[in-house]
């Protein structure tokens, strides 16, 4: 079969509200986050493992909220009065290799002294971080915590089906549950997956098969094809 040059051309993802899918295995954290700002203390602690769809989340706040984007380890840059100037800060990768204790002690005073609001993405619970300022662990053992579990069957499925159709990629339902029962279980894994069955189809003009689909698995080993992303 002959093959053709594809163009590496960047999708747009999408991270608004509605192109987030809510199964039981996020259903709790999406309520947390839809009830802003009605939050305890004016702060969240967004918790789950890489591929879970916090970035995805933290994101979808950000765009209801008007938050600024900083990461953990960039707190002590500015001071807190700047990180707040919107009324809302959104903190991505915390606690972060070398967090700012003192700087997020009082980032988190000042949110609830002005009535503003912090959403904080985190790999570990608050109570796993090693933090050795006691006044900190105070304030972060305050936060509310909303826990994005593994994703489910159906979110899986509906995130294969959602990234094929992305893409206006027509496969029929023995390719997907062939895919969920050999793939990596997480976010990440299913949008890589997808990409790289897009692409060898479109390299060799073929359709999108469960061959197509084994061939992609054995690249399985490869990091480069699974990213770790939260």
């Amino acid at each position: 079969m002959s093959r053709q040059l594809v163009l590496d051309l960047p999708l747009r993802t999408a991270l608004g509200r509605d192109d987030f899918l809510v199964t039981p295995s996020n259903a709790a954290a999406v309520a947390m986050i839809d009830r802003y700002p009605d939050w305890p203390h004016h702060g969240v602690v967004l918790v789950g493992g890489s591929g879970s769809g916090k970035s995805h989340l933290l994101e979808v706040w950000r765009q209801a909220s008007g938050a600024r984007l900083v990461t953990a380890g960039a707190l002590g840059n500015e001071p807190p009065d700047r990180l707040l100037a919107q009324g809302s800060l959104a903190i991505d990768n915390a606690p972060g290799a070398a967090l700012d204790e003192r700087a997020l002690f009082h980032l988190l005073n000042l949110t609830r002294q002005t009535g503003s609001h912090v959403l904080i993405a985190a790999e570990l619970d608050p109570a796993q971080w090693t933090v050795q300022l006691p006044d900190l662990a105070s304030r972060l053992k305050a936060l509310a915590v909303a826990r994005l579990d593994p994703p489910d069957d159906a979110l899986l499925r509906g995130v294969l089906v959602k990234h094929f159709a992305d893409r206006q990629i027509g496969v029929e339902e023995p390719v997907i549950s062939y895919l969920m029962l050999r793939m990596p279980r997480s976010l990440d894994a299913a949008r890589a997956v997808v990409a790289e069955l897009d692409r060898l189809a479109l390299t060799e003009k073929t359709a999108v098969t469960r061959g197509l689909a084994a061939r992609v698995l054995q690249q399985m080993t490869e990091p480069t094809l699974f990213p770790d992303e939260g």
